[in-house]
């Protein structure tokens, strides 16, 4: 297969930093934040026309703290949806194929088992942000949509809910397929094996404590997040 170029945003994030280390025959750029200014569509245009990437993988967003994306709308706003904006605008420009990272909180998150085809519903102002993204990038054929669920391992926090039901995998799972993804267009749901949080967490974290979410966050908090991920399933086992 001839060698491609793909660009990365998000080089400084936790999953690039995991993806850089995963062996392939691929030219792969990661641009830092002052290379590649996603809020300046300019900045955008100058470095893909330096590297003329065949692909163009955006996984850089604002995230954490959850909370800022209540806190401060206006940079939740300007990274995750106008920034996204702007690649797309650049990707169509240049006929480039784009890989988007979104997530699976997107989704109502009241009844598991969301497949790609099912309404969304998005659960909080960060999921808000991360549909605004997707809205741009269907509009360009030429992408793929990543609904993604995945955390550091070990498992970070020192608590961990023990009634909410999700498809938690580790970056490191992911990094090691993702390249099998990236000629595929539309949406793909990515995740591991559906499970309660806790138990997802106690594996690599023994000293991690269980809290409820209903108690804590109150009852409408969505406790059935998990996804279908039969369609990611089929593409990684070829």
């Amino acid at each position: 297969m001839k060698q491609k170029k793909i660009i990365m945003t998000g080089g400084s994030g936790r999953f690039a930093q995991i993806f850089k280390k995963i062996k392939n025959k691929n030219k792969i750029f990661f641009p830092s934040k002052k290379t590649l200014d996603i809020t300046n569509i300019n900045s955008i245009q100058r470095y893909v026309k330096k590297i003329r990437p065949n692909y163009f993988i955006h996984c850089a967003a604002l995230s954490r703290p959850m909370d800022i994306h209540e806190k401060n709308i206006n940079m939740s706003i300007s990274k995750n949806i106008i920034g996204t904006c702007n690649i797309v605008t650049v990707c169509n420009k240049e006929k480039i194929k784009l890989i988007y990272f979104s997530t699976n909180y997107v989704y109502a998150g009241t009844r598991g088992n969301y497949s790609e085809n099912d309404p969304v519903m998005p659960i909080n102002n960060y999921a808000l942000s991360k549909l605004g993204g997707e809205c741009a990038v269907q509009m360009y054929k030429n992408s793929l949509i990543l609904r993604i669920c995945m955390s550091e391992k070990p498992f970070i926090h020192k608590k961990a809910f023990n009634d909410v039901e999700t498809n938690f995998m580790y970056h490191e799972d992911f990094a090691k397929h993702l390249l099998k993804l990236i000629n595929k267009k539309g949406i793909i749901n990515v995740g591991g094996p559906k499970q309660i949080v806790f138990n997802f967490a106690k594996k690599t974290n023994p000293l991690v404590k269980p809290v409820s979410a209903k108690k804590i966050l109150g009852k409408k908090f969505p406790l059935k997040q998990s996804m279908n991920i039969s369609k990611y399933l089929k593409i990684i086992k070829k």
